[in-house]
């Protein structure tokens, strides 16, 4: 669900919030954000934020029925807003190598990426993080002006109890006071993404609209390094 365009952009869980005109980190009207699983929760969220902001979305989407109807619905609520969508099937190497094609073929920039995790929740974000501190790394290697973080965006309430009896339903009550709601939730991605604190700063880790810190594993330098040379191998096995 989306809410109107409203005097914030940002709602942190700590209940700091930002203007929706915060100084940016660079010029966005030219901009440009691929967003994947774009059709609901955070990636719709940031989606619509960022777009806001004037920022050309292409929003990468399993279903491009789904993507459509959330593609519209941004642009009833951000008129002139550009917003695209592209099919893309994360657990196909197939489609993400023709998404790549495609995407390559329409020769955009490509400023912003947003990656949500998998359904392995835990494994998956683990895995996020290590990603982005080693991509970070193997980009100051080769002094390319280009930054890779990682967020989590908290706990976000969900309608997982909503098959519940009378006395559950009490307890979902209590638990949605404690969790975010989606658009709290998109608010660290809307942050690292926009916010000038950020500009310039690579292989961090953000949760609440702040600088935070990861477990001793997401620190891990040589697990970061055989997870890269793991997903690489991964790759080239998938083009013979």
């Amino acid at each position: 669900m989306f809410i109107p365009a409203s005097d914030h952009a940002f709602i942190c869980k700590s209940s700091v919030v930002f203007p929706l005109l915060v100084p940016v980190a660079f010029p966005i009207i030219n901009q440009l954000l691929l967003a994947n699983r774009a059709s609901s929760g955070i990636g719709a969220e940031t989606s619509r934020v960022l777009a806001l902001h004037g920022v050309h979305v292409i929003m990468a989407v399993r279903n491009i029925c789904t993507g459509n109807e959330v593609k519209q619905e941004i642009v009833k609520q951000v008129p002139g807003a550009r917003v695209d969508t592209m099919e893309l099937d994360l657990s196909s190497i197939s489609s993400i190598r023709k998404f790549a094609s495609k995407f390559n073929s329409l020769n955009l920039p490509l400023n912003i990426l947003m990656y949500n995790s998998l359904s392995a929740y835990g494994q998956s974000k683990l895995a996020n993080v290590l990603h982005a501190n080693e991509l970070a790394r193997r980009l100051k290697e080769e002094n390319a002006e280009i930054t890779a973080n990682s967020l989590h965006p908290g706990a976000i309430a969900t309608n997982l109890f909503r098959h519940f009896g009378f006395f559950n339903g009490l307890v979902a009550v209590l638990v949605k006071h404690v969790m975010k709601n989606v658009q709290q939730g998109a608010a660290t991605t809307c942050f690292v993404a926009l916010h000038p604190d950020v500009k310039g700063v690579s292989g961090n880790y953000y949760a609440d609209c702040a600088l935070a810190e990861t477990s001793l594993q997401a620190k891990d330098h040589e697990l970061a390094k055989k997870l890269w040379e793991f997903t690489s191998n991964l790759i080239d096995q998938s083009k013979a």
